[in-house]
């Protein structure tokens, strides 16, 4: 099977004009491909049978690639505050406590370290007026699967790109479209106990009026070095509704690979919420498959695919994944699951349920007793 390389542009598109999608090249996933896997902006470069043609092939064993941490960087944290590395802006040190180092590849956000403890972490800057971003990390910074605001330090001086504040959280140890192209695909259990952790981000979200609209798995950072628990980096590009009961959207926006097919139509307002959920079927499929359900090196020829909704899933994926992954990727938004009842599907609930018949089990065994009454 080929290797991955998810790889798209961020959609735009501004609902006061005449263009139904424009693509914008930001957080581009195909910089650090290797060159014979990428192709123009597409995601993945496998492509995806349609049901006129031959069924895909069942998939390889994966390979027991072992869970290591990324490899350290290149200079150390020392030579770092010594200024023996190009700092990402002019004025580098922020709030007499970060310097600000260079941006991440694949990410909006920069690597930075505290001075005086040379500790890592990342940030991102936003404008005085982006208030949505903050107000969204504030609704939801004490959710275990959401990056945590480690503090918010306003930048000194206003002038040109440095007017605004930088939104400070802890360093990561890897994202999970890297780990997902390393590995290829990902064996049942790995996907499950991640897609857990995703699918639980998700509902906190919706639950508090949030929603996501460029969910992808770029978005998704782990915060151990062996890669088993994951956390949504940031709330960027998401929407904080004023009331929690609506959640049409109208302006459109996400990666191309993700975006749902009501989203591809000219004019239509969607549900946000619906859109996210179609983005997490995505995500899974991924995962377990190895490459994209919708995949073309034309855009127009990938959406003309996510409009008509035809994908097909390998004999390799077990029932219960494709049933998840069907309920997830309905071509009518009414029809899929929400964030909530994924956590309840019997294949996210499947080792969870032994766990507690194994502890019920064990609840009527009478212990024995060598001692006299």
């Amino acid at each position: 099977m080929n290797a991955i390389a998810m790889s798209q542009p961020t959609v735009r598109s501004d609902a006061s004009t005449n263009t139904a999608i424009r693509l914008r090249n930001k957080d581009t996933d195909d910089a650090d491909l290797e060159p014979p896997l990428k192709k123009a902006a597409t995601c993945l470069t496998s492509s995806v049978p349609t049901p006129s043609s031959t069924p895909a092939p069942p998939c390889p064993h994966p390979h027991q690639v072992p869970l290591t941490p990324p490899p350290p960087q290149s200079a150390d944290l020392s030579s770092r505050c010594r200024g023996d590395v190009t700092p990402a802006h002019s004025s580098s040190i922020i709030g007499n406590k970060y310097l600000i180092l260079d941006p991440i590849e694949g990410s909006a956000l920069h690597s930075c370290v505290n001075i005086h403890t040379q500790e890592e972490f990342v940030c991102k800057m936003i404008g005085l007026a982006s208030s949505q971003l903050l107000t969204a990390h504030h609704r939801l910074n004490d959710q275990p699967h959401i990056n945590r605001l480690h503090e918010v330090v306003a930048a000194s001086g206003c002038g040109g790109d440095k007017c605004g504040v930088y939104l400070v959280f802890a360093a990561a140890h890897g994202d999970l479209h890297s780990h997902v192209r390393q590995r290829k695909r990902l064996r049942e259990a790995e996907a499950r106990s991640l897609f857990r952790q995703m699918a639980a981000a998700v509902s906190a979200c919706h639950r508090h009026g949030v929603v996501l609209r460029d969910l992808k798995l770029r978005k998704f950072v782990f915060t151990d070095p062996h890669r088993t628990e994951l956390k949504l980096e940031t709330l960027e590009d998401a929407v904080v509704l004023e009331d929690t009961e609506d959640d049409c959207l109208q302006d459109k926006r996400g990666c191309p690979a993700y975006v749902s097919p009501e989203i591809l139509r000219s004019h239509a307002r969607y549900s946000g919420r619906a859109a996210d959920i179609w983005s997490l079927g995505v995500i899974l499929y991924t995962m377990l498959v190895g490459r994209y359900p919708f995949n073309d090196s034309e855009h127009a020829s990938l959406f003309a695919k996510i409009s008509r909704g035809h994908f097909v899933i390998p004999d390799c994926v077990s029932s219960r994944a494709k049933c998840l992954i069907r309920s997830l990727l309905r071509r009518d938004p009414l029809e899929r699951l929400t964030a909530d009842d994924v956590l309840l599907h019997p294949w996210l609930t499947r080792d969870q349920r032994c766990v507690n018949a194994a502890a019920h089990h064990h609840d009527q065994i009478v212990p024995e007793w060598d001692g006299e009454f």
